[in-house]
């Protein structure tokens, strides 16, 4: 290998650890010595020393306290601004979320995926008194989420399993969802056009996912609604009707066209 090829290997293992000790920080929501991400991430202290460093000279991490912690800078907020300002489904899914929450007066979330993981990416909680709260950005097993049963729709079988790690399969309360199982579930949820259950992880709510497809069919977000149980399973065509008609709404935006579908669906038929 010659010198540039080095040179090359070596900035790209630099920027894998920087991206590395950001979504270290970001899962950690706290501020961290630079010693305490070494230990944690498996790193050379010296290393992550000079990537520290460096992101706090660049304004992407900053000190916190007297004791040398770092957390995420605010060069981070001025890119993610950036960022919803140019990707419609984020800036379009923040009206849609506040009308849905409005109207059903329960708490509205935008999901996708990050990684092999579901996470909530927006949420605007409803008027009721009763609230229930996630924290946005936190990773979850997919088998855990009513959304997970549509954001691998596209996915085969084989795929599916390969994707999700073995260990995602057990639920909070010990047992072992039977992939066979979840799969027939993921591909009911494509057919019929959403995903409702009671919560796994919360027993006293009732989660509700519709699909939201970009121009090329695949579901590349959900909009959900978490609600208490006994008024999820009350509400429950209204509740739906209203995710429905938002999530056909944005997809439209996005490019999607249902029919296109039906009729690749007839094809491989």
């Amino acid at each position: 290998m010659d010198d540039i090829s080095i040179g090359i290997t070596r900035r790209e293992r630099g920027l894998d650890r920087a991206f590395e000790i950001l979504n270290f920080l970001r899962l950690k929501r706290r501020p961290m010595r630079p010693n305490e991400i070494a230990l944690a991430v498996g790193a050379p202290r010296s290393s992550v020393y000079d990537l520290v460093n460096l992101m706090v000279r660049q304004g992407v991490l900053e000190y916190r306290g007297e004791d040398g912690r770092v957390f995420l800078g605010r060069k981070l907020y001025f890119l993610g601004v950036a960022y919803a300002e140019q990707f419609d489904l984020m800036r379009e899914c923040d009206k849609l979320l506040a009308t849905i929450a409005e109207e059903t007066r329960e708490t509205a979330q935008m999901c996708m995926l990050e990684g092999n993981r579901y996470t909530v990416a927006q949420m605007k909680e409803g008027p009721r008194p009763f609230r229930i709260s996630s924290n946005i950005g936190e990773l979850v097993s997919i088998p855990w989420t009513a959304s997970g049963r549509l954001l691998v729709s596209h996915m085969s079988d084989a795929e599916i399993v390969d994707f999700i790690p073995a260990q995602d399969f057990k639920m909070p309360d010990g047992h072992w969802l039977d992939p066979a199982v979840f799969i027939a579930e993921v591909r009911e949820a494509a057919r019929v056009g959403y995903f409702t259950f009671n919560s796994v992880v919360e027993t006293f709510t009732h989660c509700f996912a519709v699909p939201v497809y970009r121009a090329d069919g695949i579901c590349v977000a959900t909009l959900c609604l978490v609600t208490p149980k006994e008024d999820g399973l009350k509400n429950h065509a209204s509740y739906l009707k209203t995710l429905i008609d938002a999530a056909a709404d944005l997809s439209s935006r996005l490019g999607h066209m249902p029919e296109e579908d039906d009729c690749r669906l007839a094809d491989q038929r």
